[in-house]
């Protein structure tokens, strides 16, 4: 058993794959080329943006994100205290400080209300500029957007949609990837729209800024092409081949796996209802179960819950651990009296099972047999 299953996506899109790959090598395109760009027409209608940049993985989004939003020295960057650090490193590279959020207690998105009183504080401290605003749709969970927008717009912050875990979900029938400013997706193999390596996008209905973006990708390039460089850019680039892989997964996703996935979370839902602290989708909502996480008791539970899982050799892993704030990275950003109360909770009870649109019915039931043997 996978904890997601690569293997079995791969033999059902085998003959599309293959023949993709195949014309790459014939071609020997490799960088650019035509399923690049027809990956990038087909992204943007996806997600109903105007424009989509695909870049060599998610981290390098979020940067590129930050780069065309002239994040630097001295500006507060606003996150969710519970992610995984793409989301809140490209702050600290470019010199700002980043300023965590507390996260709802029922979705695990950034809560808007704590957003408001860290913003708030820095507003009162005068220490900072507030810039933007780092909204992470966790574990395939979309952001209460309507809130979080409101707030962003209330202070005058850019809205950066984190939608790395989250391509293909939706919120009140508009697709992740289309809110914010900029929106930003990772296609790293285990995400629901993975490719066979390193690749990523990001997303804007801004002409400037889609242009800035494309010149940041290859080195700062100007009118004048690759050796005409008239800013400081970085090498991002998504390459033909995997380009090539992502077309079909993209259109599997469309077709059938999202709703798979949605069978999936259903009958894990039904399985520990009353046991576990299942996980919640908003009205209006539809989750793309990136991971599916339940919360334990406690800790120990949790723990002797994975233990058992683990002799039992069924695969599990915990998303995440360690709240942002207590990363030693960032154990000196401000905090501003922040308890983070939900987010330590969540993250000492949390751990995730098997999740994947190729999991059989007999596959679910020995994973959850085996959890409810742990109790």
């Amino acid at each position: 058993m996978q904890f997601i299953d690569l293997k079995a996506q791969y033999a059902a899109l085998k003959d599309e794959i293959d023949a993709n790959m195949q014309e790459v090598l014939n071609d020997a395109a490799f960088i650019g080329g035509k399923y690049v760009r027809e990956l990038e027409t087909q992204l943007a209608a996806f997600t109903g943006r105007k424009h989509c940049i695909t870049c060599a993985n998610g981290t390098d989004a979020l940067q590129l994100a930050f780069m065309a939003l002239g994040v630097g020295e001295g500006d507060a960057v606003f996150a969710p205290d519970m992610t995984f650090i793409s989301s809140t490193e490209p702050a600290a590279m470019f010199g700002a400080v980043s300023v965590f959020c507390d996260i709802t207690p029922d979705t695990y998105d950034l809560d808007p209300a704590s957003l408001e009183r860290q913003i708030k504080a820095v507003l009162a401290e005068g220490k900072y500029t507030h810039k933007a605003v780092v909204a992470v749709d966790i574990l395939g969970n979309p952001c209460d957007y309507d809130a979080v927008s409101a707030v962003c717009e209330r202070y005058g912050l850019a809205l950066i949609e984190d939608a790395a875990q989250s391509f293909g979900a939706e919120y009140h029938g508009k697709k992740a990837c289309s809110f914010g400013r900029i929106a930003t997706t990772s296609f790293f193999p285990a995400k629901p729209l993975g490719c066979y390596g390193d690749g990523g996008a990001v997303f804007t209905d801004d002409d400037e800024i889609n242009d800035l973006i494309r010149s940041l990708c290859v080195h700062g390039k100007g009118p004048g092409g690759k050796y005409d460089n008239i800013r400081v850019g970085m090498n991002s680039r998504l390459d033909n081949l995997q380009a090539a892989v992502l077309l079909p997964k993209l259109k599997a996703l469309a077709d059938y796996e999202t709703a798979a996935r949605q069978t999936v979370a259903g009958r894990y839902n039904a399985a520990f209802a009353g046991k576990f602290t299942t996980p919640f989708v908003a009205e209006g909502c539809l989750s793309v179960w990136a991971q599916y996480a339940l919360l334990a008791e406690d800790t120990e539970q949790r723990d002797r819950v994975i233990a058992h899982l683990t002799e039992k050799g069924i695969p599990n892993m915990v998303y995440y651990p360690t709240p942002q704030h207590a990363l030693p990275v960032f154990r000196d950003e401000p905090t501003y009296g922040e308890t983070f109360r939900n987010a330590n909770d969540y993250c000492a009870r949390t751990f995730s099972l098997p999740m994947h649109p190729y999991l059989t019915e007999a596959e679910q039931e020995t994973v959850i047999r085996a959890v409810l043997e742990a109790l």
